[in-house]
């Protein structure tokens, strides 16, 4: 009982003062984090996405739910059904990489008993954060674990039929609830659907956790979707964005959802990183 009492310690205290150590950002030192959404990965196992994080010089990551291990634990995936051991053990891998772990999404119960188990997860896995589309029906006890287990709820906003797909649907569900909760910003999913990204932004102001970051190509005759490009070389205004999250004095998380060239990302995102610091290093 001792000795994993102190393994947890040890753990705890490396999660917190190893991980910042290193030069930090203008972004950073701000209270912007840059993150991976480990969906950019899917293709590859849990482990592999680590590692490609890491190449990347990443700190922090959002893993989805259903990500495959890989490795050692082959097809177990990351969800609240993983045993204490797999937990304890994926999160030392992370930080042996350097990196963070801060939260788990796009998390939609399957039932409402699930919640429960969603948020004892995320603090096992000292999650920041829950990515999260409740049910309309579930925003009391959604609302009332959050307090409970300290952890923050971040509404993703998916194309129709996604309750919120649009501002003003999550703004009405949430409006007279606690901080605590807020939207984790799909830009390319607003445009998709016809919204003004900078616009949606400022609707939500002050209630923004986290950010599923990314510049996505016009749309073109004959595309199903508008695929995403290289951070700057699009249509979403990358700059300005940064500039009204800069004028609402945002802290948090984006996280980089890069949702094209699957197999071989890394030279993309590495460009996005790159404009990123440069318009950060600019607005600060």
């Amino acid at each position: 009982m001792k000795k994993n009492l102190l393994k947890a310690i040890l753990l705890l205290l490396t999660i917190l003062f190893v991980l910042p150590a290193g030069a930090q950002t203008k972004a950073e030192k701000n209270g912007w984090r840059l993150g991976m959404q480990s969906y950019s990965f899917h293709k590859f196992t849990l482990v592999e996405a680590l590692d490609k994080t890491q190449e990347l010089g990443i700190k922090y990551i959002e893993i989805y739910p259903g990500h495959k291990l890989g490795g050692k634990w082959g097809d177990k995936v990351f969800d609240f059904n993983l045993d204490a051991t797999t937990q304890r053990e994926i999160l030392q891998l992370a930080v042996s990489k350097g990196i963070k772990i801060v939260g788990c999404g796009v998390y939609v119960a399957d039932k409402s008993s699930d919640w429960e188990k969603m948020f004892k997860f995320a603090q096992q896995m000292k999650l920041e954060f829950i990515t999260c589309e409740p049910a309309l029906a579930d925003w009391d006890l959604v609302e009332r674990l959050a307090k409970l287990y300290n952890i923050k709820v971040s509404v993703h906003n998916h194309p129709q039929p996604s309750e919120y797909w649009t501002p003003d649907n999550l703004l009405k569900a949430i409006k007279s609830r606690s901080p605590m909760i807020g939207s984790c910003a799909d830009v390319g999913h607003w445009r998709r659907e016809g919204l003004n990204q900078i616009d949606c932004l400022k609707r939500l102001d002050g209630r923004v956790i986290s950010l599923h970051f990314k510049d996505i190509a016009e749309k073109k005759a004959g595309e199903k979707e508008q695929h995403d490009v290289i951070w700057g070389t699009g249509i979403l205004d990358v700059k300005g964005m940064l500039k009204e999250l800069t004028r609402q004095k945002f802290k948090g998380v984006f996280s980089i959802e890069y949702e094209y060239n699957w197999d071989n990302s890394v030279p993309d995102i590495k460009q996005c990183i790159d404009y990123f610091n440069q318009v950060t290093d600019e607005l600060f």
